[in-house]
């Protein structure tokens, strides 16, 4: 049994040193559910225990990258539950889940050919080259669009790629940015049309797969040391204010907004 059969919201296809991993739930615009999130936790030490691969390159079935987590799950879930392990917004699975995207030794090619909201915009710009759709999004959302803060990894990655004050504004507002402005002010690499995002992120990819292999890894390592720095420095603090916010009037009606396909009508902050 290969090892990549387990996985059920994931595909991973391996040729010539390169694995593509895809984000498989076209059906619901890859969002992220509690069984996608626990695979992506995992899937990076099966790619880094693989020695037939050099390179990951990352991409969403079908439209979209990924519109994010479940925010139609999260409407479902009864009123005043806490969080069960495994969940999306489970802070030690987003922990995880960062910290292995930024210790897998193997480069990661993000090709976003699609939306790429929330946490799944968290894990593209972690990725170590990012090429996006000239009329894809991508964006957090989830201070405008669930009432949260932008804990599982937003707060760390936003400020370092475009800068403190951007950050804080399209983090508070819920900006959704198309590929060529993504790509100007240097949130995203590189930005091509739809049809080629693909093509192109392979062949970085390749690229890349077929280069000096260690050189190429140990710089990644090296440079993601400024990244996991800002991890140490914040993430803990923002996921515990993140789940605070869940317990928040705010979070409740934003989720029952969007339940109902109506816009939330967010109290005073109280």
């Amino acid at each position: 049994m290969s090892r990549y059969e387990k996985y059920q919201d994931l595909k991973i296809e391996v040729a010539n040193k390169v694995a593509t991993v895809t984000l498989n739930r076209p059906q619901s615009r890859n969002a992220i559910n509690q069984r996608l999130i626990r695979e992506l936790r995992t899937i990076w030490d099966d790619l880094a225990d693989d020695t037939a691969i050099n390179v990951v390159l990352v991409t969403g079935a079908g439209d979209y990258f990924s519109v994010g987590g479940d925010v139609k799950a999260m409407s479902e879930r009864p009123g005043g539950d806490v969080l069960e392990e495994g969940e999306v917004h489970d802070p030690m699975i987003s922990r995880r889940l960062v910290n292995r995207l930024l210790e897998l030794d193997k480069p990661i090619v993000a090709a976003i050919n699609g939306d790429c909201i929330g946490l799944a915009a968290t894990i593209a710009l972690l990725c170590d080259v990012t090429v996006m759709s000239e009329d894809a999004r991508v964006g957090d959302t989830h201070v405008s669009r669930v009432g949260l803060v932008a804990g599982d990894g937003g707060t760390v990655i936003w400020p370092l790629l475009v800068g403190v004050n951007k950050a804080k504004e399209f983090l508070m507002r819920g900006t959704l940015l198309k590929g060529r402005e993504a790509e100007r002010i240097g949130l995203v690499n590189h930005c091509v049309a739809r049809g080629e995002v693909l093509e192109t992120a392979r062949r970085i990819a390749q690229e890349l797969a077929d280069g000096p292999s260690w050189a190429i890894r140990w710089t990644k390592l090296s440079v993601n040391q400024v990244v996991k720095e800002r991890v140490n420095h914040l993430l803990e603090a923002s996921m515990a204010l993140e789940q605070v916010t869940f317990d928040l009037a705010d979070h409740k009606e934003a989720t029952s907004a969007f339940k109902e396909k109506r816009k939330p009508k967010f109290g005073s902050g109280a």
